[in-house]
Order: C-alpha cells, then structure tokens, then sequence
C-alpha cells in the first residue's frame, strides 16, 4: 500500500459513529513493518523532491493514525532506527575537515533548514502520540516508557541542533526545535532542559548520558569537523549540567572540550575554553586534580597565551583566573617546592606581551585581567614590580577611545598593587606621581569624544591612587603637590590635588 493511500485509509478508520476505536483496521499492515520499509527508504531512498515528500507523508501518517495501531506492537528498536534516519535525513551538509569556516549562507544548509522543519513536524506528531497514548488502557506508561527512552536522546540532539540561529537553521526550524525542547521536558515529566539533562536529583539519572553517548562517535579527533553542528550541540549541552552532576561526566566532557579547544580557528578555541570554563566552575577540584587533569588543562590554556586574539586571550584569562587556585592548592597539599607558582608564570607571559602590544583591543583584554591576578598574587606580586610599572606608565600615557577601558583598568592594577606591595612605592614616588598627573592633565584638556563619565571615572581612579601613595610615603605626595596646587589655574585638576590634601 502506498503512503499515501495508507494515510487515507487511516483517516478513514478513525472512530466515529458506531465504530470500534481500538480496532485494527484488517487492511492496514502492522506498523511495525510500514516503519521499519519507511525508515529503510528515508536512509537509503532517492534524494530531493521525493524523499522530502515521502516525510511529509509520514507526519500525515503519524497526525492520521491511532495510538494502538502506531505503538501496539511496535518495538523501541524499529522506532528509534527511524528516528535516527530522519536525524540523518534533516542534518547539515558534511563539512571538509580543512574548511576555513562555516559560510554564512549557502543553499546546502538552506535546504537542510527546510529538511529539518518537515523532520521536526514529524517529531512533534510523534510525541504528542506517545503523550497521548500513556493514558490509554491498552498502552499506558509499560508500553510508551521504553519507547520514549529510545528517541528522547536522538531528538534532543537535533533540536539541539536547530534551536540557535546557525546558518542551518531559519526562523521556522528554530520555532519547531523551540517547540520539541518543550514538549521532550513535558514527556519527561520535568520543569526544564537543565532538569531534563540531569535528572530532577542527585540519585536520578538525566538523558545527559544518552546524549553524550550519540555525540560521543562525532566528537572524536578524525570526524568532529565533519558535522559543523555537533560542536555547537555539545556547547550549548554543557551549560545545563552544573555542580554536583557534572563531576559524574567529567570522562565524558573534559576531552571533546579540550579537542575543540585545541583547534587552529580561533571560534572553535574559544568555544573549547567556555567549555572548559564551565568544568572548572561545576567540577570539585578533587576531581580536577586527580590524573593531572588540571596541569592538563593549564598547559593547554598557557598556550592559547600566545595567540594574538582579544576574544580568544580574554576567554583564557578569565579561565586561568579560575584553574589557577585549584592547581596551586593541589601543589601545595604534593608538598611540591617551586621558586615561582602558575600564577607567576602565567603573569610573567602576560606582561611581556603587554609590554609591546600596540593593539587597543588585546591592551582592554590585558587591562582588564590584570587587577585580579595582583589580587591573587597578594604580597607576592613585588617578584614582578619592575616590569609591571614599565606596564602601568606605558598604559596611563596611551588614550585608547571614548571608553578608555585599558587606562580605567591600569588605574585599578596600581591600586591593588599600592596596596599589597606599599613599602616598595616611596622608591618609584616620583614616577608614579608624574605619570598620574600627566595622565590627569591630559584627561581634563582632552578635547576627543571621551564622555564625561568616564572623564570622571579616570580622575577619581587617579585621585585615589594619589591617595594611597601619599599614605604609603608618609604625607610626601602632600608636600610634592603644594607647587602644582598653587600654580595650577584649572579648577578641576586643583579639585584632584585638593582632595589628596584634604584626605588624612
């Protein structure tokens, strides 16, 4: 019977007066078997215009067609044999492993948009059957519960896959993936994706584990560039699974995170440190320790140091920022003797580069990861006093646009370094203090688009420095500003300098 005909043969045996509503209608085969031909034909069939018919004809199929005839006798492994070919059906074009990047549009992967809208309306009839069919008598929960387990995983991923804006995707294959997340989560009996993930406690097992168990083929180091969606479902996965359940998958997550990371284009780079990010966050560091992970991953986010990309450089920052206490403490508990910690080295790296970089972006980045490593050094931090005030004169003098986010964020650096390394400041007094005031002349005649926020942003950032140089010097910033604050004509620099003589 053709597919169509068989659609119409099961509207037309639908209950209504007089007829029977979980009767088998005797010229409908099993669907056990029209499943099984129609899944064989989606995998292997022709391409194009007939294929993308013949699932339109099975959402009508599975809209058309009773529970007890669809789930009666059909098993979980047919089901999922053709929930995985319409997945394949639907997916992205393959992608050459060498390929410099995802184009932004293409009629390959709008026509896989199209392929996927026609596949996710597929998925919805069936969910809703399978919803539908739990309260049925003859089916219920011990007949839908093994089916449901075995396409959960698979739709979740091509939901997955199709729910962010990627050129494979257009605005109608995002509402279905959108529509799919929702009505997996009702299935499932759970509040949200996270939840649905990750189970609804600590004792209860998610569908993570099945999830990373279809991705796991893809995510290996000679196939995962060939789909250009499995990076981005394994991305936008991860986040869902927080303290305490993702220590149980750290086999599982750390090493596609770190291939990824470990890339030659800077987006997948950056993609693998969030990842990597997110592990360190929700991972105890037990965990992290144990088999040298956390030296693994250190040394790999050391190297990305080199790179010259402010994304890639600022996403590394803010993990180091966040690996380096873990690793330093499990130094210490190894009783491990070391002249200078990762903290160090890694500080050390960044400002030799910050030293003769000349971009603005990559000095913000730098600018604005530099106050926390001197907070995480403490006293420590004089090991790198001489060419860290090379840095902080250099940057105080170079305005770097309206924002002013590298002077802003070199202001904030000298702060904490008064503070934790005060009695090396009365030595480098005088070049400090000539540098501030310079900074704060300028600031005040800069006639350039720099708004007035941030203008008082920068000379209260400065005043304050005045303030804790004058504290650590014994009153000499007093004494040193008397001259300027008589000669000086402008209210607002004589603002400045009255505010550091007025303070005690």
């Amino acid at each position: 019977m053709e597919l169509g005909g068989l659609v119409q043969a099961l509207r037309q045996e639908r209950p209504g007066a007089g007829a029977q509503p979980e009767r088998q209608p005797p010229a409908v085969p099993p669907a056990e078997r029209v499943l099984l031909q129609i899944g064989l034909l989606i995998s292997e069939g022709a391409s194009g215009a007939p294929k993308a018919g013949m699932v339109r004809d099975l959402g009508a199929l599975v809209e058309a067609a009773e529970c007890c005839w669809l789930f009666g006798g059909l098993s979980p492994a047919t089901l999922g044999a053709l929930v995985a070919a319409l997945s394949s059906y639907a997916a992205p074009p393959a992608q050459e492993p060498d390929a410099p990047g995802l184009p932004s549009k293409d009629s390959a992967y709008a026509a896989a948009a199209e392929r996927a809208v026609d596949v996710g309306s597929v998925f919805l009839h069936l969910l809703g059957k399978l919803e539908a069919a739990k309260t049925q008598e003859s089916l219920g929960v011990p007949v839908v519960g093994p089916l449901l387990c075995r396409v959960m995983g698979p739709i979740y991923v091509f939901a997955a896959t199709h729910v962010v804006a990627r050129p494979w995707t257009n605005v109608r294959s995002q509402s279905v993936a959108q529509e799919l997340l929702a009505l997996l989560v009702q299935a499932s009996g759970c509040m949200s994706v996270a939840e649905f993930l990750r189970g609804k406690n600590e004792d209860e097992e998610g569908r993570f584990a099945a999830v990373m168990g279809l991705l796991k083929q893809e995510l290996t180091k000679d196939t995962w560039k060939r789909n250009p969606a499995t990076k981005f479902v394994f991305s936008w996965t991860l986040p869902h699974i927080t303290r305490p359940w993702l220590s149980s998958y750290l086999e599982r997550v750390l090493p596609p995170s770190l291939l990824i990371s470990d890339d030659y284009q800077e987006e997948n780079k950056v993609l693998g440190v969030r990842c990597l990010h997110h592990i360190i966050l929700n991972v105890p560091a037990a965990d992290l320790c144990q088999f040298n992970r956390a030296q693994v991953v250190y040394h790999a986010l050391y190297n990305h140091l080199y790179s010259r990309e402010a994304p890639l450089i600022q996403a590394v920052l803010l993990c180091l920022l966040d690996l380096l206490p873990i690793l330093e403490r499990a130094l210490r508990q190894q009783k491990q003797a070391r002249p200078t910690s990762p903290c160090d080295e890694v500080l050390q790296l960044v400002l030799t580069h910050m030293e003769a970089e000349h971009r603005l972006a990559l000095r913000r980045v730098y600018a604005r990861a530099l106050p926390a490593f001197v907070q995480r050094l403490g006293i420590l931090i004089v090991r790198h006093l001489k060419r860290l005030e090379r840095v902080i004169l250099g940057y105080l003098e170079v305005c770097d646009g309206p924002e002013e986010e590298s002077r802003l964020g070199i202001l904030e650096t000298l702060q904490c370094v008064i503070e934790h390394a005060w009695p090396r400041m009365p030595c480098r007094l005088l070049t400090l203090l000539k540098a501030l005031l310079k900074m704060i002349w300028d600031v005040h005649t800069n006639q350039g688009s720099t708004p007035e926020p941030v203008k008082a942003a920068l000379l209260q950032g400065a005043t304050k420095c005045l303030i804790l140089l004058d504290r650590c010097s014994e009153g000499q910033v007093k004494v040193l500003l008397e001259g300027v604050y008589n000669s000086c004509e402008e209210n607002r620099v004589r603002e400045c300098i009255r505010k550091v003589q007025e303070n005690t």
